[in-house]
């Protein structure tokens, strides 16, 4: 199966349900539109529906929906996602995640600062587990 020789290592250090959400939907576009680039977006987009990027990981999310304006979109555009992070979810929830992610100065962010933020610590946490 092509999925599990692509596989992103995010997704790797994630849950089985996660892995599996990635991998069905990996193997399908991979059929419809071929090996590549394209394959993956589904993917993620996929993955994005029912899971957040926390860390080095997906970890479920709490209400399955787009992630953020991009995900929202029946053709996306190309522009700036949120990379993993729900930015559709509650403030409180995003506090939460950049607690747990250590992130300085969460106290006082705004959600879109939260949203930035932790993506930023995401970024981090995954080179480092990558290293």
């Amino acid at each position: 199966m092509p999925a599990r020789r692509d596989m992103p290592s995010t997704v790797e250090r994630s849950s089985d349900k996660a892995q599996r959400t990635w991998s069905k939907t990996h193997d399908s576009a991979v059929e419809t539109y071929g090996e590549g680039e394209r394959a993956h977006r589904t993917a993620f987009s996929a993955l994005k529906h029912s899971f957040e990027k926390v860390g080095d990981h997906w970890e479920a999310k709490e209400q399955k929906g787009p992630s953020d304006d991009q995900a929202a979109r029946s053709t996306p555009e190309a522009g700036k996602t949120a990379g993993g992070v729900d930015a559709n979810a509650s403030k409180r929830h995003l506090y939460e995640i950049a607690r747990r992610l250590d992130v300085p100065g969460r106290s006082t962010m705004s959600k879109e600062e939260l949203v930035d933020a932790i993506d930023k610590a995401n970024q981090r946490e995954t080179r480092a587990a990558r290293e």
